[in-house]
């Protein structure tokens, strides 16, 4: 898919899950964006809000990996996350529109407010990101607002919007709030799911240092 220019539609890209039941319902394909204009204090990926790291990655290629997924009914839907996804609003809108025409989910993480991206302020692109968006996630994260009843969210003034009728009947007081752990030939340790720092650094007691902020979501 091309841009506006005729250019290959290219999304910058942190991290990428191939598969991961932590991050919305049933089992996704979560990308993380790279690059943040929100910077919510006391996030826990603060080493994706600058745009000079990670890699640009083009979103036929993101497309492809994730219809490889799904062909081997490993996914439903994909997850984007951040970063900000809607700093990168074409690009991430392209890419939903291909993975919905697949009937793939979209679920979209973002720090502004639903109300702000549905305004005239609102960056180019969110109205399309919202329109291939099954479930939002909004609001910037609240470090002294912590919420550890639902699922997926981070602090209690973050909403759930079920833009489609996708997950309309989804049960969130049923939805169990997951935390995966990956640890790599090498040793390292990635974690993705919400957990607080203590609990994180008490999960990975005796596998090496404490983990800090920065290295998980």
């Amino acid at each position: 898919m091309t841009t506006d220019t005729g250019r290959p539609a290219v999304a910058r890209v942190g991290t990428i899950v191939p598969r991961t039941r932590a991050e919305g319902p049933g089992t996704r394909f979560a990308i993380w964006a790279q690059g943040c204009s929100v910077r919510c204090p006391g996030c826990f990926n603060p080493h994706l809000w600058g745009t000079s790291g990670g890699t640009d990655r083009l979103v036929d290629d993101l497309v492809a990996l994730v219809l490889a997924e799904a062909d081997a009914g490993a996914v439903e839907g994909i997850t984007l996350l951040g970063g900000e996804p809607f700093d990168q609003a074409k690009a991430f809108a392209q890419l939903g529109a291909q993975v919905r025409e697949a009937n793939l989910s979209v679920m979209t993480f973002t720090g502004h407010e639903r109300a702000w991206l549905e305004s005239p302020a609102a960056p180019p692109g969110a109205a399309a990101l919202l329109s291939v968006t099954d479930l939002l996630v909004d609001g910037a994260y609240r470090a002294d607002q912590p919420d550890h009843v639902r699922p997926w969210v981070g602090s209690r003034n973050q909403e759930l919007h079920f833009l489609t009728d996708r997950y309309a009947g989804l049960r969130l007081a049923a939805t169990p709030d997951r935390l995966e752990m990956r640890i790599s030939a090498d040793g390292g340790v990635t974690v993705n799911g919400w957990a607080g720092v203590d609990q994180l650094d008490a999960l990975l007691e005796g596998i090496g240092p404490p983990v800090g902020r920065g290295t998980v979501r």
